[in-house]
């Protein structure tokens, strides 16, 4: 087998690992990088296949910014339940250890392997900066500028919705029926 082959069945196995995490982990940081992991292996299939400006978008936008939006998201509603630290599995921090420095291993391997630098003159490949830009402000200009627009709403909208301070409902001595704290002191005829 070559290398590349045993680079894609290590970055397809970590893929589905992180796809299967992000449906599955009870805890949303966790699925959140699970989700990190597959739009990282994704990258790595783009490389492998010589679209290396999209892989970096891929690792920018995807697994940068918009997971950081979501941990922010996760982060401003907060985790209603307390989580348990202590370590279930065996040889949990060794084994992530050796896991990491055999990941960045294959990632140095790849990399090393399908990276091309200075000017091409081979055939033109559809992952190029200039066939996404002539594509992208070109044929695809509207979709572009609507999904910026939408993602901007979409942001501003989180933002508001965390800040968004409901009246805090207070229950009455009596047991008929709720009363809104107004925060004003209660009048001489009211029972308080």
């Amino acid at each position: 087998m070559t290398v590349e082959v045993i680079v894609f069945v290590v970055f397809a196995v970590a893929a589905l690992g992180g796809a299967v995490v992000t449906v599955g982990a009870r805890n949303p940081v966790h699925s959140a990088l699970g989700l990190v992991t597959t739009m990282f292996s994704i990258a790595v299939f783009y490389v492998m296949n010589g679209a290396h400006f999209v892989a970096a978008i891929q690792v920018l936008i995807y697994a940068g910014a918009v997971m950081t939006l979501f941990l922010f998201v996760i982060m401003l509603i907060g985790v209603d339940r307390a989580i348990d630290r202590s370590e279930s599995i065996p040889l949990q921090r060794p084994l992530a250890i050796v896991l990491g420095v055999g990941l960045l291993a294959l990632v140095y391997v790849a990399a090393r392997a399908a990276w091309v630098t200075g000017v091409g003159t081979g055939p033109d490949v559809p992952g190029t900066i200039e066939n996404v830009s002539e594509q992208l402000f070109d044929a695809w200009l509207i979709p572009f500028e609507a999904t910026i627009l939408l993602l901007t709403i979409a942001a501003v909208g989180t933002v508001a919705m965390a800040q968004f301070l409901a009246t805090p409902v207070l229950a009455s001595t009596s047991g008929d029926e709720p009363e809104a704290e107004t925060g004003e002191p209660a009048e001489a005829g009211e029972k308080a």
